[in-house]
């Protein structure tokens, strides 16, 4: 089994969460992405955060949420996502840019355009009522 290690940022907003779709993409994934050698993963997340959205996390508010897998979106059968979600408190406007087409609020009645482990995550999210 192949496994992509991945980190995200779950930001919500009034029973929305914020999701992001990179250019020749077809689905809307929550920000973030892989480590570089030696990073943590608050380094990796700052990082990526700032690169794809133009902000800054609070490190200090830096909170796990969970540890999610599922098939991976446009990869062979097999290949699973491993999805690290973590909270945290931002400084900055959201706005897209590197290699980020869309940024968009997104809730559960929006998991057509969404990969598989976004749905979980969306689902964990609903049953805790923190999302719509």
């Amino acid at each position: 089994m192949n496994i992509i290690d991945k980190l995200a940022w779950i930001e919500i907003q009034h029973k929305a969460i914020l999701s992001a779709k990179s250019y020749g993409k077809d689905k809307f994934y929550l920000p973030g992405g892989k480590r570089e050698l030696n990073e943590t993963d608050e380094q990796a997340l700052i990082r990526e955060i700032r690169e794809e959205l133009s902000v800054s996390l609070d490190t200090t508010t830096l909170q796990l949420v969970g540890i999610f897998e599922a098939q991976a979106h446009g990869h062979p059968e097999g290949t699973i996502v491993r999805m690290t979600c973590y909270s945290a408190n931002y400084v900055g406007e959201i706005k897209a840019s590197a290699e980020i087409a869309e940024v968009r609020w997104l809730n559960c009645s929006d998991k057509a355009i969404i990969s598989e482990v976004d749905k979980i995550i969306f689902d964990f999210l609903q049953q805790k009522n923190l999302l719509d």
